[in-house]
């Protein structure tokens, strides 16, 4: 027996020569700096006089810390819940596409991609120029096919010629009758944005109106190289084809048109009365710019998108394997029953895989918890605190020109405190399933 207590001594002793290399990282890792944290907390910005718990009641009396929290609540309710249930459609759908492996490959890409070269990339398709962002310059596409776009945003009508509207139109200065001509010199075009279709103005300025019909031209009103006289019509200044122009009597739109390439239009079969010749706003219009994706509006919901990103593929992997590992007999049973594709995916592959998916889960929100990078990299500076979370408050406060650690070590403090019951969690559930 004493043998046996002593060879059971050498082993613990052993055991514990082996694990204490691994114990003196750990401590000075993460035990020491967790004790400095805490320890620091109750200290001042210079760390020399002791303040208490006055760095916790600064930090919910902060607003920027208030937002911070308010963000990352939004991130532990949407991201982990977003992610869970992307991971385990493509996981499902995954097992009926025929190149299942090549197509986990491509969603589990973006994991090899460091947090910071993701965020510079979605920084990049954010970007609110159509010209850079990827993401802008779909919607703006998609916006002209559907809506059109202005083809002289610069324009403006030559001033004591013609008379602005109130939202932005130009209207004749003097009213018309059947039978008249009117010309409606505008500038501000510059002579490269003309279309090209675009022709000499002059030969329409030149034609005569008939009975019962109002004849004009739409005309840039400026001679290149200098020269010519204002609101008059000269050989070298060009017509402006594709613009909306409207008749008006009476403050309403009775006819409209759009000027053909030498700028000219005609309205035919008008009563005689008097008219007014309008150029409506949509002419001059400023070109759709696209989303802010990365204005104090979005921008939050634009980083979680750049997180979905890179982690759908971890979920839909681990859910996958789960997937793989339920009993083929219950499915098959429940088609023989009857059963659709629906019914058996929610009340047998769903129920079946609840332990995979609250472990998904409860590791994404802990990750969740943590994000820095991305908010860090994305948000522009404008909207840096719009976009703010605990991880990114706690570095400002300390080291991006806050300089007070003593509140960035209270908030360091209680980022592990909401953290903690979630890792708890994961533990004793990782623990149950062992046993």
């Amino acid at each position: 027996a004493a043998r046996g207590r002593r060879s059971r001594r050498r082993a613990r002793t052993v055991a514990l020569l082996f694990v204490f290399p691994a114990l003196l990282l750990l401590g000075a890792l993460v035990v020491y700096p967790v004790l400095f944290s805490v320890g620091r907390s109750f200290f001042d910005a210079s760390g020399t006089r002791f303040v208490g718990g006055g760095n916790y009641a600064e930090m919910f009396r902060d607003p920027a810390t208030l937002k911070a929290i308010r963000n990352t609540t939004i991130w532990v309710v949407v991201a982990p819940a977003l992610l869970t249930g992307l991971g385990l459609i493509l996981a499902v759908l995954v097992e009926k596409v025929r190149w299942a492996t090549a197509f986990k490959l491509l969603l589990f890409m973006p994991m090899a991609v460091s947090f910071l070269a993701a965020g510079i990339i979605f920084r990049l398709a954010y970007d609110e120029d159509p010209d850079k962002g990827v993401l802008d310059a779909a919607v703006v596409s998609v916006h002209d096919a559907f809506e059109g776009t202005s083809s002289y945003p610069t324009a403006r009508g030559r001033e004591g010629l013609l008379d602005q509207g109130r939202d932005g139109s130009y209207l004749s200065h003097a009213a018309v009758s059947p039978g008249d001509s009117v010309t409606l010199p505008l500038v501000g075009v510059l002579p490269g944005d003309l279309p090209r279709d675009a022709s000499p103005a002059r030969p329409a300025a030149r034609r005569g109106a008939g009975a019962g019909e109002v004849r004009g031209v739409v005309y840039l009103d400026f001679t290149p190289g200098g020269g010519g006289k204002q609101g008059r019509v000269d050989p070298e200044e060009s017509g402006l084809p594709g613009m909306k122009v409207e008749a008006l009597r009476d403050g309403r739109t009775v006819a409209s048109t759009t000027s053909s390439s030498d700028g000219s239009f005609r309205f035919t079969g008008l009563h005689q009365g008097s008219y007014t010749v309008k150029l409506p706003a949509s002419n001059f219009a400023p070109p759709y710019q696209g989303v802010s994706w990365l204005g104090p509006t979005l921008v939050t919901p634009a980083i979680i998108g750049a997180y979905l990103w890179i982690w759908t593929g971890f979920a839909m992997v681990l859910i996958g394997a789960g997937l793989s590992s339920l009993p083929r007999d219950a499915l098959e049973a429940a088609r023989m029953d009857g059963a659709n594709e629906w019914q058996i995916f929610r009340r047998i592959t769903v129920p079946l895989l609840a332990p995979v998916l609250t472990v998904v889960f409860v590791t994404l929100v802990i990750n969740v918890m943590k994000v820095f990078d991305l908010v860090y990299v994305i948000a522009p500076g404008p909207v840096q605190e719009d976009a703010t979370v605990l991880a990114t408050q706690m570095w400002l406060v300390s080291f991006g020109g806050g300089n007070n650690q003593g509140l960035g070590s209270a908030l360091g403090v209680l980022l592990l405190v909401l953290v903690i019951p979630a890792m708890v969690f994961n533990v004793r559930r990782f623990r149950r399933s062992q046993r």
